[in-house]
């Protein structure tokens, strides 16, 4: 199913019957999925957003769903005391009843809206659409009185976390994309602007965006991944990884060609690649069919992830500054050279891609199994890249560890990163899964 698919078709059946007293009762994956649609709308269409600030918002939307309904199911418990620095959430009135799903829709509307201030007013207006229409679909069934209790509580849990984040060096990260005072460093096989590039900026993307609090501490003391020395030998292992991207980009395949532009997710045009993971996190939701905690739990889970991953692959890229294909294959093996795909604005070690990927199929994993098989759609039906003469096919998948494997082989293919940029993404991805599965969902 297509990005926003879910949400039209919810939007459509409560204009549909809105008018009868026989309303259908929507499903709690029908809203939790449609909320994350919406997320990834705002997250396409919002101006001046990027990799780096769109994982961070998906950390806390996905937060917010989860502890918005967490207090409702006894066997699981709230993050809180247990994230970096959020030690406290707003509580619900003891022996009061409360509608979780009604508290999520209200959540999910006050954290997008405060994340995303900068979106256009129409997108606003969509939020505020969605949050109208599930709430009025329940208000013949439910005590007025609960759904004000329900809604207050879904807001306030929003307003707390929304106030953390404005803490973690990030917020509104999208007004300094670019640092123009930066220094660069000065070493041999140093990241420089690249001529064949997807930004006019020559200026690398969120250089301190490294030095952000991340949703877990212990992720803030990750050891930083392995980097080949610097060699130009022909026969050394660095100039090998190069050399490797050299021949492949002469060996391309139809097949290949298409799965590089498929997983580019370019900010400009689609919802980046941190809300790939999103939209194959709402995939699983949709196929499984889970509970209302468990769908909240799955978005908690990847949105963390990916926010964290981007934060610590960034803190690697300008700890290493590593250069990229298009900087070492012209000066060393070919003039001519040129990669199938545009570099992007900042260094190469590690993959943010293959980083990202791996965070998101660790933890994806771990709450559908190893064995889930599906269809990404995500760009079906966008218009051919004429240029590189491709086609946006859907991609089957029978685990998400294969997709991620995927995403990582996506970037060797473009020729924009060697294969231990996405060796060393891949295995950093996973340490960050991991320790967001190991956190106490559970009592």
């Amino acid at each position: 199913m297509k990005p926003l698919s879910g949400l039209l078709l919810l939007l459509g059946l409560l204009l549909a019957v809105g008018c009868q007293s026989d309303r259908p009762p929507l499903s709690d994956v029908g809203v939790a999925t449609a909320w994350a649609d919406m997320t990834l709308w705002l997250t396409k269409t919002t101006p001046a957003n990027t990799p780096t600030y769109a994982s961070r918002c998906l950390g806390y939307i996905g937060l917010t769903m989860y502890e918005s309904v967490v207090p409702g199911y006894p066997d699981y418990r709230s993050l809180a005391g247990q994230l970096n620095g959020l030690k406290s959430l707003p509580q619900p009135e003891p022996g009061k009843t409360y509608h979780w799903l009604l508290a999520l829709n209200a959540g999910q509307a006050r954290i997008l809206k405060r994340l995303y201030n900068q979106t256009s007013d129409a997108n606003k207006q969509r939020v505020d659409s969605l949050e109208q229409l599930v709430a009025h679909q329940m208000a013949d069934t439910v005590d007025s009185e609960v759904v004000n209790r329900s809604v207050a509580y879904g807001r306030a849990v929003a307003e707390r976390i929304f106030d953390w984040s404005k803490t973690d060096g990030g917020h509104r990260g999208y007004l300094r994309n670019f640092d123009k005072t930066m220094t660069y460093p000065a070493h041999l096989g140093c990241w420089k602007p690249p001529l064949y590039a997807q930004s006019f900026s020559h200026y690398p993307l969120h250089p301190h965006w490294g030095q952000n609090r991340p949703f877990l501490a212990q992720d803030a003391q990750l050891a930083p991944p392995t980097l080949i020395p610097y060699s130009t030998d022909k026969g050394s292992p660095y100039f090998k990884q190069f050399l490797q991207v050299y021949h492949k980009q002469q060996t391309l395949t139809q097949t290949e060609k298409e799965i590089a532009i498929w997983w580019s997710d370019d900010p400009d045009e689609t919802f980046t690649p941190p809300g790939h993971s999103y939209y194959l996190a709402t995939l699983a939701v949709r196929q499984a069919k889970p509970s209302l905690i468990r769908c909240a739990e799955t978005y908690a889970r990847v949105g963390m992830a990916v926010a964290d991953a981007f934060i610590n692959c960034w803190k690697w890229k300008f700890q290493f500054f590593t250069e990229r294909p298009n900087t070492f294959v012209p000066q060393h093996i070919d003039q001519q050279w040129e990669s199938f795909w545009p570099d992007p604005p900042f260094p190469a070690f590690p993959s943010g891609h293959a980083i990202q990927a791996g965070a998101a199929a660790t933890v994806l994993t771990d709450l559908y199994g190893p064995a889930f098989a599906f269809t990404d759609s995500a760009h079906a039906g966008r218009k051919p890249d004429r240029l590189r003469h491709t086609d946006f096919k859907p991609r089957q998948f029978h685990s998400f560890r294969e997709a991620a494997q995927e995403i990582a082989d996506s970037r060797f293919y473009g020729g924009i990163h060697t294969p231990q940029d996405n060796q060393a993404g891949l295995a950093k991805g996973d340490a960050i899964g991991l320790a967001v599965n190991a956190l106490n969902w559970k009592k």
